[in-house]
């Protein structure tokens, strides 16, 4: 791929909308379990297409899962960590996926209203409207 301005600048922004969300994550101590996971999901769904991004939203919901001593979410992120470089170079990822391990790895998803709605934000928090 050609890196123009266009793309740059998209790259860019995904990147700041993800850090927006993962900074939304960790001010979010304290909130309820569930609420703070949608901050995790809302920043999966922007990264997954970016080997970097996406490698790092998992990298935090272990964090995470460790931290509520889930062990099944720990299980299902240490396998999502092996998937995401071989999803990235087969180019199959399944878009919309909130990424966790009570969905199935390899399905696309309808995202979420409630993840949909962090995702909103993250892009407006940007100056930009939702990527695709």
């Amino acid at each position: 791929m050609t890196v123009t301005p266009a793309t740059a600048n998209s790259a860019e922004r995904r990147a700041q909308a993800f850090n927006y969300l993962i900074e939304a994550f960790q001010r979010s101590d304290g909130q309820p379990e569930k609420d703070r996971w949608l901050w995790l999901e809302a920043a999966h769904v922007t990264g997954q297409t970016v080997l970097r991004l996406h490698w790092q939203s998992h990298i935090w919901m272990l964090r995470y899962a460790r931290q509520m001593q889930d062990r099944d979410e720990i299980s299902g992120q240490l396998l999502r960590l092996a998937l995401v470089p071989l999803g990235h170079l087969l180019q199959r990822l399944p878009l919309g996926n909130i990424g966790r391990s009570h969905v199935n790895a390899f399905k696309p998803m309808v995202v979420p209203d409630a993840v949909s709605q962090l995702i909103r934000e993250a892009w407006k928090s940007v100056g930009a409207q939702e990527a695709a």
